[in-house]
């Protein structure tokens, strides 16, 4: 393996972030806060406990995989469209690095981000309320495998974008509409029989889901089905890379 391409590749990537840190960082950890600030607390007024937990400590891991999915997509679809947009591409298909290399070293950078921010929030979540993580080595890992996951399905949906209306429509109207329609501020047990079986398509919920038993030691669905679940879709992202890069799928276009 060549590592030092991958490293390249990483270290750019994570360079970037650095460079526009008002952009990557701070913007989206204040407005988390700001979503602790009106759920968590005007809206948490009003409800007293979720499955035995308060409000506004239940809606913690919604609100980090809030974050951790919409940005792992984001930052993973910009980090390989910007290349084809520029041209630099070509560059990196012409150097002595593989598929599986390039798509390392730019999916592990979205992916760092991803955890870096849902860490961040994870922190900044104690200034609002008290919560205690009952599984802290299974939220880490829910917290990377859902990074990573996303992060391929940003690099598939870089590769598939010729602008840049393209690049923010998954992010935007596909992604975002299932992490608010997947249990992100409440459970699938307030829901009507109908949407609780319409909900159960989402597959969002079940990473969601897994996230908050890694927290509270209770969730909607088991967890076991949440991790096949999480798997499949992490098995179907890499089987798509790999025919994007097999087929050449927008890449020497």
């Amino acid at each position: 393996m060549n590592l030092i391409g991958v490293r390249a590749i990483y270290t750019f990537e994570m360079a970037r972030m650095f460079r526009t840190l008002a952009q990557s960082i701070i913007s989206p950890v204040v407005t988390t806060c700001l979503y602790f600030v009106v759920f968590g607390a005007a809206i948490g007024g009003r409800i007293d406990q979720i499955e035995g937990v308060g409000y506004g400590a239940f809606i913690v891991p919604g609100l980090i995989m809030l974050l951790v999915l919409t940005q792992s997509t984001q930052n993973a679809s910009f980090g390989i469209y910007f290349p084809k947009f520029s041209g630099t591409i070509y560059e990196v298909l012409a150097a002595p690095v593989s598929a599986f290399e390039v798509v390392t070293g730019y999916v592990g950078a979205a992916a760092t981000k991803s955890v870096i921010l849902g860490l961040l929030v994870l922190a900044t979540a104690t200034l609002f309320v008290d919560y205690q993580i009952a599984h802290p080595v299974f939220m880490l890992l829910f917290l990377i495998l859902t990074a990573v996951t996303f992060s391929l399905l940003g690099f598939i949906v870089g590769i598939w974008a010729d602008g840049f209306e393209k690049l923010g429509f998954v992010p935007t109207l596909v992604v975002l509409p299932l992490v608010f329609l997947g249990g992100t501020f409440y459970s699938i047990d307030m829901l009507p029989p109908v949407w609780q079986t319409v909900t159960l398509f989402n597959p969002v919920f079940y990473l969601v889901s897994a996230f908050r038993w890694s927290f509270f030691g209770t969730s909607d669905v088991s967890v076991g089905v949440s991790l096949t679940m999480i798997t499949l879709f992490l098995a179907v992202a890499l089987a798509v890379v790999a025919w994007i890069f097999r087929t050449g799928y927008r890449l020497r276009d």
